[in-house]
């Protein structure tokens, strides 16, 4: 990855693809995107907005909230980031691969799903295909009878994680890149491959790289070609980045936003074509030109002037070390602990899906560094989230809707949850704690099948006769997670002070943080 997402930023048309769901014609509450026709207000537009939510695919990703990536293929045995596409096949010979050390490292660390680099820019393929012979059947790893990508689905399997697939759409190698019709069959049929020989597929992994071919002419990607195809073969599959249901975060740090929407604004050039696509086609729509890397792109002015909206959250990457891929001088460059914590505190809780690529090395097993870092923080987050001050609490909301009651936000049930009465865009539930306790964290959950609406809330803590503000906070969404100094106390109240509708909450924690 690393150097493709500059090209990203730089292409000056993203695709975003409006997905229609089964027997659905018009935009409205319940689904993932809503037009704005011209003569709504600024409160129509905003009640669309809040009634925007995430499709089933989106919402079982988001809920993963841990994904892992691993770069690995020829780049891992040159030293490199990007190869070339020159590479002698001979030089890819791990010699003691092990998908299942990989699945078994990961899942230790709290991961929910793994995407493998079927194919990465230099076009070596980790799998057998049909296609060409710059594979690993070409090469001298068992005898030239291995496959990378069947291995790790079957580990992926047999651990109970989700198998994702990344392959690349710039191939170096390949000679009727440039030739756009001629690769788009040849770059639909490697994608047929890897969606029908290896099982259930939770994510598809595209990047925005692209170049001339031995042509000179530039590649024109067929896109929506490539989704029908994914959605025909695996239709529960999430599409992310270059693709519909998932869109990169913007940065590769690891940090989101501090104001993360899912809910962003999208123009649709023709809205007759989305609304009467066929049940069967769900990707025929309308694409546009679209920069979703800026700092706003979802708050009361970004979507103001919008033509439409969309369901679309934020995919937030980052490597374990300096590279993408495995290089032996960075085994003493792996992230600490601590900075996973953060990354995690600022991705997921955040609002995002945290992306960690962990890069196998040139034996094909996680190192040892990388897996000991994981295993740290993951003991830590549990630490951290194993218990809640707030457990056993009092809570009472100032407003409720019918069978949505404030207690609802302690009970465990993801399903269930408190939410304020029709009118109301602000609210105050009071947390009457089981016994004084000390925290200096706190972890607040909307229920997004209802849609994305707090806009701003802040934390106070009952301190003698006075109530004092300790955290405060803009959006929500699936989580949003604050640290703070520590604070003791008997009593907190969560302020909802602006939302797009009636808020909803579906959990609340307090906690303390560990080391």
């Amino acid at each position: 990855m690393g150097f493709f997402l500059v090209l990203l930023a730089a292409i000056p048309i993203m695709i975003i693809v409006f997905q229609v769901q089964q027997k659905e014609t018009e935009s409205g509450p319940g689904k993932s995107y809503a037009f704005i026709e011209p003569g709504d207000d600024e409160a129509a537009v905003i009640r669309k907005a809040a009634s925007v939510v995430p499709s089933p695919r989106q919402a079982d990703w988001q809920a993963r909230e841990l994904i892992a990536f691993a770069h690995f293929g020829m780049n891992t045995f040159t030293n490199r980031e990007w190869g070339e596409g020159t590479e002698d096949p001979k030089l890819f010979h791990p010699t003691e691969l092990d998908a299942r050390q990989w699945a078994r490292v990961l899942k230790e660390a709290g991961m929910k799903t793994l995407i493998v680099t079927a194919k990465h820019h230099d076009g070596f393929c980790l799998w057998p295909t049909a296609l060409t012979d710059h594979s690993v059947k070409s090469s001298p790893w068992k005898d030239g009878k291995g496959d990378v990508v069947g291995e790790v689905a079957a580990a992926c399997r047999e651990a109970g994680l989700g198998f994702g697939v990344y392959l690349s759409p710039w191939d170096r190698h390949e000679k009727t890149y440039g030739d756009s019709p001629r690769y788009n069959e040849y770059f639909r049929a490697q994608l047929r491959e890897l969606l029908t020989g290896y099982g259930p597929v939770a994510e598809v992994w595209f990047d925005g790289a692209c170049a001339e071919g031995p042509n000179g002419k530039k590649q024109v990607y067929d896109w929506p070609s490539y989704y029908k195809l994914i959605r025909e073969l695996q239709p529960a599959a999430v599409i992310a980045i270059m693709g519909p249901d998932v869109r990169w975060v913007g940065t590769e740090s690891g940090y989101g936003r501090e104001t993360e929407w899912s809910v962003v604004p999208a123009d649709i050039s023709d809205p007759a074509a989305v609304a009467s696509a066929s049940q069967r086609e769900p990707l025929d729509g309308a694409f546009t030109p679209q920069d979703l890397t800026k700092e706003d792109l979802g708050s009361r002015a970004a979507i103001r002037g919008a033509k439409s909206l969309v369901w679309y959250p934020a995919e937030t990457d980052v490597s374990i070390r300096p590279g993408w891929f495995y290089h032996p001088d960075q085994d003493d460059q792996v992230k600490p602990p601590d900075k996973l914590v953060d990354i995690y505190f600022s991705s997921v809780g955040r609002n995002g899906v945290l992306l960690l690529n962990v890069p196998p090395d040139k034996r094909g097993l996680i190192h040892e560094s990388d897996a000991a870092a994981m295993r740290e923080m993951r003991r830590i987050l549990e630490a951290t989230f194993g218990a809640s001050a707030a457990a056993g609490a009092k809570a009472k909301a100032d407003t409720r809707a019918p069978g949505h009651g404030a207690e609802l936000i302690l009970d465990g049930d993801p399903a269930s949850y408190w939410q304020a009465e029709p009118e109301a865009e602000a609210a105050v539930i009071t947390l009457r704690l089981a016994k004084t306790g000390t925290f200096d964290c706190a972890m607040l959950q909307e229920a997004i099948g209802v849609g994305q609406r707090i806009e701003a809330f802040r934390l106070e803590s009952r301190q003698g006769e006075t109530w004092t503000g300790f955290a405060r906070g803009t959006t929500v969404g699936a989580k949003r997670l604050l640290r703070f100094a520590p604070v003791t106390t008997d009593a907190i109240r969560i302020i909802i002070e602006q939302s797009r509708l009636n808020p909803t909450l579906a959990a609340f924690g307090l906690h303390k943080r560990a080391k």
